[in-house]
């Protein structure tokens, strides 16, 4: 066993101890809060379609829901719910939260709609009899359950809907929650909030574990609709420049950027592989005369990194276009894309902003209109300047990118740049080299809160000085036969790129790892859940 899978093999074993001690504690709390009452199943059984029949209870559990009829019942989302709706009578669709009860005739109960909650208070009187006060305390939390009640004035200062609460006359459970292993309270705070109270936080591997309980945290639901916006927002911009989306094709003959990190798969017994980035099909869409076009799609890297910005399977925002005299023309569509996503954030999407926040606490996106754009050797200069040693032709390191990222910062006021003119030798061979610059290239990267997010190019688009470029880089030009084919038949000056939207999402939210912008990320360490 090799001194890596040890490690992997002891993080394993901490993590699986982690998991369980947090089990016990949370099934613990979950017994304590069903306090006052029997199980959840201890209330009537409902059928749907007697909801409106008289004699019905009011309150118990439905009975399976099989779509057997239609009710008729409009429901209010609970994001809606303000004091314009003082004296209405509504119904909500949502999880149980948390319960406390006070006695056996009142309990306090506060209700989830994705990151909105709302407090819902059962109190015995004419319409609520002591059994449903009961029922209520007994309801497990994260069950499902839909509430009908009045809209009155309040001040609940500890839920989003802090001006109102609902008077409860009806309580019905949906769906009844198991105990749960980790609660939702824990996995939602804050690690200063816990630092200062002294209380339980939940670290990230036994998140991922249980990721489906995590992901119904406030900042979660608020990191994936922030992820759904960037995709709409991306969308939105290029095709407002004249772009056509494509969908490419993920299982391909051979590797697709020249590499070996690549998942290798069987075709029908012939030898395939998933692709590393759909760049050859954008190429071949240019060319195919559609000139501009977009991808939103998957890309599979079998890379064995385990940094907090790497991931094995990602979703891309490509981008291909062809221009008419400079690619400086591709880099003005990039900037003006960028900008387009980080107003529409800013402006449209500020509530989902402020729930990350409240969890995972960032500094807002600094920017420039335009954007900044440096020269390869400019940034070099400044590194030189700040006694970092590396010289004109040498790539960066990631502590050197990341300190470049800072000297702009202070320099410039950016938390967001593009640095031209990348030296030849660290690019691809399919890179257009700079016909002014010696040693350097038509090739650019494109950076937020000091780190890469792109990395694009002109494209050489003549398949004879393609297979000259490849034998310079010691490649076998008939290997790549299928490439250079691709511009056989008269092809567009063109340039492009390609982003991780993880990773946009990941650096905009001032994240610390990739993981918490993944769905269910897949890394050299975890293909489930």
């Amino acid at each position: 066993m090799t001194e890596e899978e040890k490690k992997a093999k002891q993080k394993a074993k901490k993590t699986a101890k982690a998991a369980e001690k947090a089990a016990k504690a949370a099934k613990k709390a979950a017994n304590q809060a069903a306090r006052g009452g029997g199980p959840v199943d201890a209330g009537p059984p409902i059928a749907m379609h007697t909801l409106g029949d008289e004699g019905t209870p009011a309150h118990g559990n439905f009975a399976r829901i099989t779509s057997e009829g239609k009710t008729g019942r409009v429901f209010t989302q609970v994001g809606d719910l303000n004091a314009g709706l003082v004296g209405a009578n509504v119904w909500i669709r949502c999880r149980l939260f948390k319960t406390r009860a006070q006695g056996k005739s009142m309990c306090f109960t506060v209700m989830r709609q994705n990151f909105y909650t709302v407090q819902c208070t059962v109190i015995e009187a004419d319409a609520v009899s002591r059994d449903m006060v009961k029922f209520s305390q007994s309801i497990t939390p994260e069950s499902i359950v839909d509430v009908f009640g009045e809209v009155v004035k309040a001040e609940v200062a500890a839920c989003t809907q802090a001006n109102v609460e609902i008077a409860v006359r009806k309580l019905y459970v949906v769906s009844k929650s198991n105990p749960l292993p980790i609660t939702i309270e824990d996995l939602a705070r804050s690690k200063a909030e816990a630092t200062a109270k002294t209380l339980p936080f939940i670290e990230q591997d036994t998140r991922l574990s249980n990721r489906m309980l995590d992901l119904r945290t406030p900042a979660n639901q608020a990191i994936f609709r922030t992820q759904s916006a960037v995709g709409q927002l991306f969308r939105e911009a290029l095709l407002g420049e004249g772009f056509t989306e494509i969908h490419s094709p993920k299982i391909i003959a051979g590797a697709s950027e020249g590499g070996a990190d690549v998942f290798t798969t069987s075709y029908f017994g012939n030898p395939a592989c998933l692709a590393q980035s759909p760049q050859l099909y954008k190429q071949m869409g240019v060319n195919a005369d559609l000139e501009r076009v977009f991808e939103v799609g998957p890309v599979f890297r079998a890379e064995k990194s385990a940094t907090h910005r790497h991931l094995c399977e990602f979703t891309g925002l490509d981008m291909e276009m062809s221009f008419k005299d400079h690619y400086h023309e591709v880099l003005a569509v990039l900037d003006k894309t960028f900008r387009y996503m980080f107003d529409g954030l800013r402006d449209k999407f500020a509530p989902l902003l402020k729930a990350v926040n409240e969890q995972y606490p960032y500094e807002p996106l600094q920017y420039l209109s335009p954007t900044l754009v440096l020269q390869y050797p400019e940034g070099i200069a400044m590194l030189n300047a700040d006694g970092v040693e590396i010289g004109l032709y040498d790539d960066f390191n990631t502590a050197q990118e990341i300190r470049l990222g800072q000297l702009v910062k202070e320099k410039y006021k950016t938390d967001f740049y593009i640095l031209d003119k990348f030296p030849l030798a660290i690019r691809p061979f399919y890179t257009m080299p700079d016909p002014n610059m010696e040693g350097y290239s038509n090739s650019y990267d494109i950076f937020l809160r000091g780190e890469e997010i792109m990395s694009g190019a002109q494209r050489i688009h003549e398949p004879e000085f393609l297979a000259e470029r490849a034998i310079s880089k010691g490649l076998d030009p008939e290997a790549l036969k299928d490439y250079f084919n691709a511009f056989s038949y008269g092809a567009f000056p063109h340039a492009g790129g390609g982003v991780g939207l993880e990773r946009v999402v990941m650096l905009y939210l001032g994240l610390n790892n990739i993981r918490k912008s993944s769905l269910f990320p897949r890394d050299p360490n975890r293909m489930t859940p």
